[in-house]
C-alpha cells in the first residue's frame, strides 16, 4: 500500500504513548533521591580560566563515576567555580558515558533554561543505554516546551523508535522531517530506513533508501538489516550485490546486518558471506565475530574453531562476543581443552560478569559432559535468567540425572522465574531420558493448565518419546492421534525409535510410512525400520529396504566420531584407515576385542544391517567409528585422563556393550555424546543404566 507520513501539524507530544509517560514518572521519583546536593549556588566570584580548562580536560577524558562525582562536588562547593551551561552539558555526557543516567537526568531537570543541546544530550544518553521509552518521553517534553528538534535530534529519536518498534511515532517523525526539509539529511534518512526495517515495513524502508540523494555504507547496511531481521535473506543478499554494483564496499557492519538471517541457511549463502569476509580489511573484531557466529549457526563448528585460531594467530584479542560465539563450537565438538583455555582467558581478562558469556560457558561445559564445571559456572553467576536455569536443567537431563533436573526446575520456580516453553521442553525431556513417566506427565499438565502454555511440536515429541521409552508404544500412538497440530518428522521419529527399542513392528510400520512420506530421502528412518526387521531376524525385509534405498539413491549417513587430543580435533569414520596411526589402531583394536571376548563379550550382530554371516557382521561392528576413536585416544593418552567422544549418530547396542567392557579392562573413564544423550562409561557400567 502507499505510505503517507503524518503531517507535522498534529502535535507530536500528544501522540507519545502513555506507557512511556508512566515509565517516566517512575524514573523521576528515583531521581529525586539522587544528587540532592547538586543545587547550584550562586557564584560569588568568577573562576579562573585555568580552573575551567582543567574541568573541561577531565570531563573530556570521560573519567570513571567515582572521579566524576568528586569533580562534581568540587564544582558545587568551590565558590570560585561555576556550573555554566557548557559545563553542565559536559557533566551530563560524562555521567551518561559511565552509566550514571540518573545523575545526568538530575542535571538536565535542574537546568532552568534548556535549549536543544540539552535535549539532544539527554535523548542520546538514553538511546545509547537502550532506554528507548525514556528517550521518547524526553522528546515529548522537548516539544511541549516549544524547543524545535534539529538534525541531531531526529536520528536519535528514530533510533529509539526502532528499538521500541514504535512505528506510529516513527512515521509521524517522518512527516515532521519532510515538512521542514530534513528528509534528505543523510543521518535522518539512515534512521528512517532502519526504523521502517525494524518495524517490518520493508516497502517504506526501500522507498526512503531509493529517495536519498546521498547514501553511505550505513544506509545500505540498514536496508540489509531490515530484510535480514524479517527473514528475507535473498533480498538482503540482493542489496549486498547492489552495493557492490555502485562501488560501495561492504564492511563489518554489513556482515553483522546479515547475521539474523544466516541460521540454518544454504551452503551457498555461507560461501557468499565467506567471500565477503575475505575481501574485508579485517582490522576490527566485528567481521571475525560475525563469521564465527555464521559457522556456528550453520552447524560448522570445525570451521568456526579454525577461524578463531586464525584470528589468534594474527594477534587479534578476542572480546566477550568472540568467546560467546566460539564456545558453542567447542561444545559441539567436545573440544574441552580449547573451551577451558577460553574460560581461563575470560577470568584473566575479567570479562565477567556477562550473562551471555556465562551462559555460553555453562553450555560449553554441559555439552562436553562436564556437569561439575557447568554447575560451578552456574553457582558463580551474579545473575541468572531462564536460559541459565534451562541450560543446566537440560544438561542434567541428557546426562541421565532426571531427578536432579526436576529438582533444579523447582528451584527455578522458587526463585520467582517463570519457566518458558523451552524450559518445559528441557524438563520433560529430562524425565524421558530417566524414565520418569509420572513426573513428565505432571510437568506437561503444569505447563498446559497452570502456565497456560500451548503445546508446541517439541512438547508433543517429548511426550511421545517419554511414553515410548517406557514401553507405552500404543499409548504414544494414541497421543499422536489426539494432537492438536499435524505430527511432524520429530514426532513420528520418536515413535519409530520407541518401536525399535520395544520391537513393536505393527506401530513401527505405521510410523515409518508417515516418515517416508514426510522425509522420503532421510536415510536414518529406513535404517531404524531395518533394525526392527533385523532384530526379528527378517533379513529378506532388511534386504528389501536396502534395495529401496539404493533405487532411490538414498545413502546411509556415515558414522563419524570426533575426539580431542592436545587441543586438536581428530575425526574417524566407520572402517576408516586414513589416519597415520591406522595400523597401530587396528592392531590394538584386535588385541582389545580379544580381551573383551575373554571377559564375556559377545558381539550384538543384530545391530548390523547386512544379511551376511555372523563373522562378517562382527567385523562390521568392530570398526564402528567410536571404537576407532577410543582406541586412538587409548594409544595417545595416559590414565587417568578421561576419553571424550562425540558421535553424529545414536550409539548402537553393540558399541554400548563393548565400551562398557573397554572402560573396565583399561580402567579409563569414557564419555560418549551421541545424538540423544551422554553416556559416562566407568568400571564396566554406563550412567544411562542401559536406558537409552
Amino acid at each position: 500500500m502507499d505510505f503517507n507520513p503524518t503531517p507535522l501539524f498534529v502535535p507530536l507530544f500528544i501522540l507519545i504513548r502513555f506507557s512511556h509517560l508512566c515509565r517516566h514518572f517512575s524514573t523521576s521519583n528515583q531521581l529525586q533521591t539522587l544528587l540532592t546536593q547538586t543545587h547550584l549556588p550562586k557564584p560569588q566570584q568568577k573562576r579562573s580560566s585555568m580552573s575551567q580548562d582543567i574541568c573541561y580536560q577531565i570531563l573530556d577524558s570521560y573519567p570513571d563515576a567515582k572521579t566524576l562525582k568528586k569533580l562534581h562536588s568540587k564544582v558545587i562547593t568551590d565558590q570560585a567555580l561555576d556550573l555554566k551551561p557548557a559545563l553542565v552539558i559536559k557533566f551530563m555526557r560524562a555521567y551518561a558515558f559511565c552509566g550514571e543516567l540518573c545523575s545526568a537526568r538530575h542535571l538536565f531537570d535542574e537546568s532552568p533554561e534548556r535549549n536543544v543541546v540539552y535535549y539532544n544530550v539527554m535523548i542520546r544518553s538514553y538511546v545509547n543505554h537502550q532506554c528507548y521509552g525514556d528517550a521518547i518521553m524526553v522528546f515529548g517534553g522537548m516539544l511541549r516546551d516549544g524547543v524545535s528538534p534539529d538534525h541531531y535530534t531526529y536520528p536519535c529519536v528514530l533510533k529509539a523508535c526502532s528499538g521500541s518498534e514504535d512505528l506510529s511515532l516513527g512515521s509521524r517523525i517522518h512527516g515532521a522531517v519532510c515538512k521542514v526539509g530534513l528528509d534528505l539529511n543523510l543521518f535522518i534518512g539512515n534512521g528512517l530506513v532502519a526504523m521502517y526495517g525494524k518495524c517490518g515495513c520493508l516497502v517504506e524502508a526501500r522507498r526512503v533508501l531509493d529517495g536519498m540523494d546521498t547514501k553511505d555504507v550505513v544506509s545500505w547496511n540498514s536496508m540489509v538489516a531490515g530484510y535480514a531481521q524479517n527473514g528475507k535473506f535473498d533480498d538482503a543478499l540482493s542489496v549486498c550485490r547492489e552495493m557492490e554494483s555502485v562501488k560501495m564496499n561492504p564492511d563489518g557492519g554489513t556482515m553483522a546486518s546479515l547475521l539474523p538471517a544466516v541460521t540454518n541457511t544454504s551452503l551457498e549463502n555461507v560461501e557468499f558471506l565467506k567471500e565477503m569476509f575475505e575481501r574485508l580489511a579485517k582490522r576490527s573484531l566485528v567481521p571475525w565475530n560475525v563469521m564465527i557466529a555464521v559457522y556456528v549457526n550453520n552447524s560448522m563448528p570445525v570451521a568456526a574453531i579454525n577461524l578463531y585460531s586464525q584470528m589468534e594467530a594474527r594477534g587479534m584479542e578476542p572480546d566477550a562476543i568472540t568467546i560467546s560465539s566460539t564456545l558453542p563450537a567447542c561444545g559441539d565438538l567436545s573440544a574441552l581443552t580449547l573451551g577451558r583455555q577460553m574460560h581461563k582467558y575470560v577470568e584473566r581478562r575479567r570479562l565477567r560478569p556477562n550473562l551471555s558469556l556465562e551462559n555460553a560457558l555453562l553450555n560449553m561445559y554441559a555439552k562436553c559432559g562436564c556437569l561439575r564445571e557447568a554447575k560451578e559456572v552456574f553457582d558463580s553467576m551474579k545473575s541468572r535468567d531462564v536460559i541459565s536455569w534451562t541450560s543446566l536443567i537440560a544438561a542434567y537431563g541428557v546426562n541421565g540425572q532426571g531427578h536432579a533436573a526436576a529438582s533444579l526446575f523447582e528451584k527455578m520456580r522458587d526463585h520467582g522465574l517463570v519457566p518458558d516453553s523451552i524450559a518445559f521442553v528441557s524438563v520433560i525431556s529430562a524425565c524421558s531420558h530417566s524414565g520418569l513417566l509420572e513426573e513428565g506427565r505432571q510437568y506437561y499438565h503444569v505447563m498446559t493448565e497452570e502456565y497456560k502454555i500451548a503445546p508446541r511440536i517439541e512438547h508433543y515429541s517429548c511426550m511421545v518419546d517419554l511414553l515410548g521409552r517406557t514401553g507405552r508404544v500404543d499409548e504414544a500412538f494414541t497421543f499422536i492421534k489426539q494432537m492438536m497440530v499435524e505430527p511432524n518428522e520429530r514426532v513420528w521419529g520418536a515413535l519409530l525409535g520407541a518401536c525399535r527399542v520395544h520391537s513393536n513392528m505393527d506401530v513401527g510400520l505405521i510410523a515409518a510410512d508417515h516418515l517416508f512420506s514426510i522425509v522420503p530421502q532421510q536415510a536414518g528412518y529406513y535404517v531404524l525400520l531395518s533394525n526392527i526387521y533385523a532384530k526379528a531376524g527378517q533379513w529378506k525385509k532388511v534386504s528389501s529396504i536396502r534395495s529401496i534405498m539404493k533405487s532411490k539413491g538414498i545413502k546411509k549417513t556415515p558414522g563419524i566420531s570426533n575426539v580431542e587430543l592436545k587441543g586438536k580435533i581428530y575425526t574417524f569414520l566407520a572402517g576408516d584407515k586414513s589416519h597415520p596411526q591406522s595400523k597401530q589402531i587396528y592392531d590394538e583394536l584386535d588385541v582389545l576385542v580379544g580381551r573383551m571376548k575373554d571377559a564375556g563379550y559377545v558381539p550384538e550382530t543384530d545391530s548390523a544391517l547386512h544379511d551376511v554371516e555372523d563373522e562378517e557382521r562382527e567385523h562390521h561392528l568392530a570398526v564402528h567409528s567410536e571404537k576407532l576413536a577410543i582406541v586412538f585416544a587409548l594409544l595417545n593418552t595416559s590414565p587417568p585422563t578421561p576419553i571424550r567422544i562425540t558421535k553424529n549418530l545414536r550409539v548402537c547396542g553393540d558399541c554400548h556393550a563393548a565400551i562398557k567392557l573397554i572402560s573396565r579392562i583399561t580402567e579409563r573413564e569414557i564419555i560418549v555424546r551421541d545424538t540423544n544423550r551422554f553416556h559416562h562409561f566407568k568400571g564396566g557400567d554406563c550412567s544411562c543404566g542401559d536406558y537409552w
